[in-house]
């Protein structure tokens, strides 16, 4: 039997599309649109697919603070067009050395209701709070990048985030709406209080019919930003910055060092190479969903053989097999275990880029939660992560808590490449929906044939590790017959709050032409080309 998952009252005529359109030069697709100006400013002023992903990176900490910035983690997978070659840049987060698993006694009160539906912890010490803070990547990743591929000046890539912070982000009924999902937790911390509520306690929102501007003051995450500018991605993790941070985190209970911050290094590794349909998948390799993917792709190619025109129930139910038995051959393996909640927020960000010379960049950052660990450092205006979420609380597991491990992500930045010479960068934030969306889209392009804008706007399902499929209800009725008759099916409308499916952003290198394309539902999500590129 087929219901919604989510009670609706949404209209059914309405018809949302975005327009994608095809330039010679250079494109940026990214959840929020002035980031990706940002980048696209880049790429006009003569730098590679790298420097505009290094510039969107830092601006969309600005933009869509709660679910990037400096404080986050994350993977760039890269296609370097000259060499013909894919790489990754690791740069997920770690657990403090300090870091003590007797600290996060299990309450008995069930089920963690954030991301993960882990045994619950006393205060949920592991999700909320400066305990739950883990040391984060996503500036050593940039700067990594920066350093082997990058052709611009540091300095003039981080400073448009800058002078964005300077601005404040504008307030606007979508920001509003996300401070209010979580008003209640970010109230228990004084200085995210202050940066995202009025009086501490009511989300910052505009009025139905004003005119006047409200916008959050990020003057300290300005004077951060231009540290990092003037002094280099190692200006994060060492000196006056790296001090100023760890003193706001142990004040407020949390056991991130010094040390913790001086040691960590990003890595760069072969991307993991995945043979489809006659082209590749390349993907991140280790800690991420990139092998969950490649396992789904490979049964895939077992399974699927892809009638022409656009997917049929055959194939959406082989996508369901796929991901079913992908899901649980990574909970066995890799110790993410457990059912995600499905309605859980996506609360990580994602963006393409594409330069004219065909150079791609899939970039994929989290705070993880939605707000991160809801605390703020009000020394460098950063929001913090929680990325302590990520390890099983429960000893014993593959994925326990513990001192200076690496996290588990579900991040699965991908550059693909077709049959017929068409290439893409592709992921999507969602958390274990991400997986789902890239394996789908991919198909979309690798075994339909379709064009980037039609790959976006065909309907998804989901299958991150239940037993039940969510489908989207504009599927065709077939459809969601046969994958009732193969599984569970509940039916979900996309909408841009909740999301029942996770948020894509990818780009298409086609010949001489690119384009871009973000989630349709998406507010702020655009992609933005070089101007008077052609």
């Amino acid at each position: 039997m087929r219901r919604p998952t989510l009670i609706d009252n949404f209209s059914n005529t309405q018809v949302v599309r975005k327009k994608v359109i095809a330039t010679k030069g250079g494109v940026v697709a990214a959840q929020h649109r002035r980031a990706a100006e940002v980048g696209a400013a880049v790429l006009e002023n003569g730098g590679d697919a790298i420097d505009a992903a290094i510039a969107t990176s830092f601006a969309i900490g600005v933009v869509e603070p709660w679910m990037s910035g400096p404080a986050a983690g994350g993977s760039m997978t890269i296609w370097r067009a000259k060499e013909s070659k894919a790489y990754t840049i690791d740069y997920g987060m770690r657990s403090p050395m300090a870091l003590d698993p007797a600290n996060y006694p299990l309450s008995g009160a069930g089920r963690n209701a954030d991301l993960f539906p882990w045994a619950a912890v006393v205060d949920d010490r592991n999700v909320q709070g400066a305990t739950a803070i883990a040391v984060p990547g996503v500036v050593a990743g940039m700067g990594l990048a920066h350093e082997r591929f990058g052709r611009m000046p540091w300095r003039a890539l981080v400073e448009p985030a800058a002078a964005l912070a300077d601005e404040g982000l504008l307030v606007d009924w979508y920001s509003g709406l996300l401070m209010a999902s979580s008003a209640r937790s970010l109230a228990q911390d004084p200085d995210a209080a202050a940066l995202f509520l009025d009086d501490g306690h009511w989300p910052i929102i505009g009025q139905w019919t004003a005119s006047t501007e409200r916008r959050l003051d990020q003057k300290a995450f300005a004077a951060t930003l231009r540290q990092i500018a003037a002094g280099g991605a190692r200006a994060f993790y060492t000196g006056d910055v790296a001090r100023a941070l760890v003193s706001d985190i142990r004040d407020k209970g949390g056991c991130l060092s010094e040390q913790d911050l001086a040691s960590y290094r990003a890595r760069i590794v072969d991307a993991l190479v995945v043979p489809y349909r006659g082209g590749h998948v390349y993907a991140a390799p280790g800690m991420t969903g990139g092998p969950t993917l490649a396992r789904a792709l490979r049964m895939l190619m077992e399974t699927l053989t892809p009638a022409a025109g656009p997917p049929g129930a055959d194939s959406y139910v082989a996508y369901a097999r796929a991901l079913d038995a992908a899901f649980k051959s990574r909970f066995n393996e890799m110790g993410d275990t457990g059912t995600e909640p499905p309605d859980a927020p996506s609360c990580t960000t994602h963006f393409s880029v594409v330069d004219r010379e065909g150079n791609l960049c899939a970039v994929t950052q989290t705070l993880l939660s939605m707000f991160g660990s809801r605390v703020v450092s009000p020394s460098t205006g950063l929001l913090m992560n929680n990325g302590i979420m990520w390890f099983d609380p429960e000893p014993g597991k593959l994925n326990s808590l513990g001192p200076n491990k690496r996290c588990l992500g579900n991040y699965c930045p991908v550059v693909g490449a077709t049959r017929d010479g068409r290439r893409f960068a592709l992921g999507a934030s969602g958390g274990r929906k991400i997986l789902g969306t890239v394996l789908q889209i991919s198909s979309f392009m690798m075994d339909h044939g379709m064009s980037l804008e039609d790959a976006f706007h065909q309907p998804r399902i989901d299958m991150s590790g239940g037993e039940t499929v969510i489908a989207d209800m504009a599927l065709p009725r077939d459809v969601l017959d046969a994958l009732g008759a193969a599984y569970p099916t509940v039916t979900a409308r996309r909408t841009v709050f909740p999301y029942a499916f996770a948020v894509p952003a990818g780009v298409l290198h086609d010949g001489a032409l690119n384009t871009g394309c973000t989630e349709i539902m998406s507010a702020w999500g655009d992609a933005v080309a070089e101007r008077n590129a052609g």
